[in-house]
């Protein structure tokens, strides 16, 4: 658990205390056995490996077969702990606003034949890009509130398992807008506040997702592909004797090609204590365009700078 750094001990020991309450209560099994191993498992030195070694930490009070039947019989309710989490203390940006990231991570288990709903996870390569495999496992989609500056903890505040008959973008849409919800509930977001940013990689797709979530209080930025093509607005119909069916798309960017971007609605430039002068540009009225749609336009490799949609 993180707990702000600034925060006074009696007011973080506070916060841990009620904490600890609240995850006692969501067990409804087997809950000793459970909130002994839970602590075992925060307490170990080092990666756990076998469940034996939890049974031998100090923490674990219990014999090794009470460890075997809590997890065998015991039961955490999941909705609960969600809302616990969400009313805990929330990591924010500099500004104030809240920042949410979303993405996958993956329980590879290429040894466990037996296991319900694996799926073949896709392991990157190191350094060579065809040396990447696909190994057998359990993807979850994880959503986590993030702190400013140069940090790497994170405030974790769901996770969802995604099935073989699961639509990634469908299970994103519908987490996130769960999160959201608890997080308003919570009192953590309120009218007047600034919308809620929520980050995630080139693999979502960031123009469904803000058609799915366009009457929450939220702002989507993605990374696109250094080679995906945008489309721009077809413009006014076209008129005259010939007339003629309206246009679907407009012209045509392409993001390696910057000879076919048009100027930029916006253009912004800040300086930074280690890169220099970083310089944004944005296009409104964009939509993406498929790269199958016209002869010429590259095939999808590799991630490029993010794009914003509102």
């Amino acid at each position: 658990m993180s707990l702000p750094a600034e925060a006074p001990a009696g007011e973080a020991l506070g916060v841990l205390s009620r904490f600890r309450v609240d995850f006692y209560d969501c067990l409804y099994s087997r809950a000793d056995a459970l909130f002994e191993l839970t602590d075992a498992v925060l307490c170990a030195d080092g990666p756990v490996k076998t469940l034996v070694e939890l049974s031998l930490a100090a923490e674990h009070r219990r014999g090794h077969g009470t460890l075997y039947a809590a997890l065998d019989r015991g039961w955490l309710e999941p909705m609960r702990l969600r809302r616990t989490l969400a009313g805990l203390p929330l990591p924010r940006a500099a500004d104030g606003r809240i920042v949410l990231a979303v993405d996958v991570s993956n329980w590879l288990r290429p040894d466990a034949p037996t296991s319900d709903e694996r799926l073949f996870c896709h392991v990157y390569g190191r350094g060579d890009r065809s040396s990447d495999q696909l190994v057998p496992g359990w993807p979850y989609s994880f959503v986590a509130a993030l702190e400013s500056g140069r940090t790497s903890w994170v405030a974790l505040l769901d996770a969802v398992r995604l099935g073989p008959a699961d639509d990634a973008t469908t299970v994103t849409a519908a987490q996130l807008r769960d999160v959201i919800e608890r997080l308003m509930s919570a009192g953590h977001w309120a009218p007047g506040d600034p919308d809620i940013v929520i980050v995630m990689d080139s693999g979502y797709d960031v123009a469904y997702l803000t058609h799915a979530l366009a009457d929450l209080p939220v702002v989507l930025v993605g990374r696109l592909r250094s080679d995906r093509v945008m489309l721009r607005d077809p413009g006014p119909a076209r008129s005259g004797p010939r007339g003629g069916r309206p246009r679907r798309h407009g012209g045509v960017l392409t993001f390696k090609k910057p000879d076919s971007w048009h100027e930029p609605d916006v253009t912004t430039a800040t300086d930074t204590t280690r890169y220099g002068t970083a310089t944004a540009t944005a296009w409104d009225r964009m939509h993406p365009g498929s790269p199958i749609a016209a002869p010429g336009w590259p095939t999808p490799r590799k991630n490029s700078p993010s794009c914003t949609a509102r």
